[in-house]
Parts: C-alpha cells; structure tokens; sequence
C-alpha cells in the first residue's frame, strides 16, 4: 500500500482551505452582478458555482500529485461536488447547491451510525492508524462524532431554508468547519484517557 508523501504544511492548508475561502471572496463581491451565458441569465451565486467546480478538483488533484494519495471522503465530496453543482447551473436554482452540505454531513452520521448498529468504529479503520487508541476510547468517539455531524446537517438545513444565502454562505465556509474544530478540541481527555502508548514509553512508564 503507497504511502502519502509529506508536503509543505502550510501549501496543503492553502490547497484545502482554498476553495471554499475563494467562494466565499467570490460571493461577496460577485452576489449583486447578473451575467449572460448563451442567452440566459445567471446571478452572482450561480456563476461563483460553477468556478468553484474546477477549482476544488484542481485542488483535490494537486493534492493527489503531491501527496500521491487521495481519500474517499475528498472523493465522496468531489462526487458530491460536481453533481450538485452541475444540477444548480444546469437548473440556474442555487437550493442543489445548499442541499450538498446537508447531504454531506448526513451521510457521515448515517455511515458512523450504521458502523455503531454493528457494534464497529468506522473511525478506527479509518483513522486507526495515524491515532491508536483503544477500541471504547474509539467508540465514544464515533457516538460523539454521530452526534455532531448530525447536529450539522440539520443546522445547514434549517440555515439555508430560513436565512439569506449571504448567510448561509458565510454559515457553511466558517461558523460548521469552526463547530467540527470545536468539538475535536473538546475531546482532548478521551485522547488522554483511551490514546495508546509506543511500547517504549509503556517500558519507561
């Protein structure tokens, strides 16, 4: 199995961060214009739609050159990505486009649910790897991470349906990736009290 290549921290931030900051630039100063594409009319969020498109697949695909691995879930989003997108252009109706976030976060929580029905931890043959711990300390985890992604999906709905779409652009590029950081950050003692030790320090101890 190929092994990711290390990169420049601070590029791989910029090539995952990137695309949605620029959409969100893009929105801010494009809402108000109007355009005409092969004699329709598109407005300022349409057209920032379809930019952001290509751009998170040259991101994702920069990523891959780079690093020489890809995930499922950048697959998954991508996926997600172009089919929404496609549909939101294609359909000139930016609510495709909305959905895709509630779509998203859904599927994370259904995914780790079923994983909980089973008495498993998709997390853990995920992440098992890079961050071991023990298999409660992982199961706790995934009933947290159920729960918030959850949470999510029904926030972005209940934003988009409700508020404006200047709103809810600023609400799905900052205010979710913020409460996901949040909620990673407030499980430093599970990391403490599950994290397995490298034998050696278990010796030393």
């Amino acid at each position: 199995m190929s092994t990711e290549r290390k990169i420049n921290p601070y590029l791989k931030s910029a090539l995952e961060l990137g695309p949605p900051v620029l959409f969100f630039i893009a929105y801010l100063l494009l809402k108000d214009e109007t355009y005409n594409f092969f004699g329709r009319e598109f407005d300022g969020f349409i057209v920032v739609t379809a930019g952001f498109v290509p751009l998170l697949l040259a991101s994702i695909a920069a990523l891959w050159v780079l690093t020489g691995k890809i995930s499922r879930m950048q697959i998954f989003t991508a996926v997600l990505v172009v089919v929404f997108g496609g549909l939101t252009v294609w359909f000139d109706d930016e609510r495709f486009f909305k959905m895709k976030t509630t779509i998203v976060y859904a599927f994370f929580a259904i995914i780790l649910g079923i994983g909980l029905a089973l008495k498993r931890s998709w997390l853990e043959y995920v992440m098992g790897e890079l961050m071991p711990m023990r298999r409660e300390g992982w199961m706790i985890l995934t009933k947290r991470l159920t729960a918030a992604f959850a949470f999510m999906a029904i926030a972005n709905e209940v934003v988009w349906r409700t508020q404006t779409t200047e709103f809810w652009v600023t609400f799905e590029t900052f205010a979710l990736p913020a409460f996901l950081f949040l909620v990673f950050m407030f499980q430093a003692k599970l990391f403490e009290a599950h994290m397995i030790a490298p034998e050696g320090e278990d010796e030393a101890s």
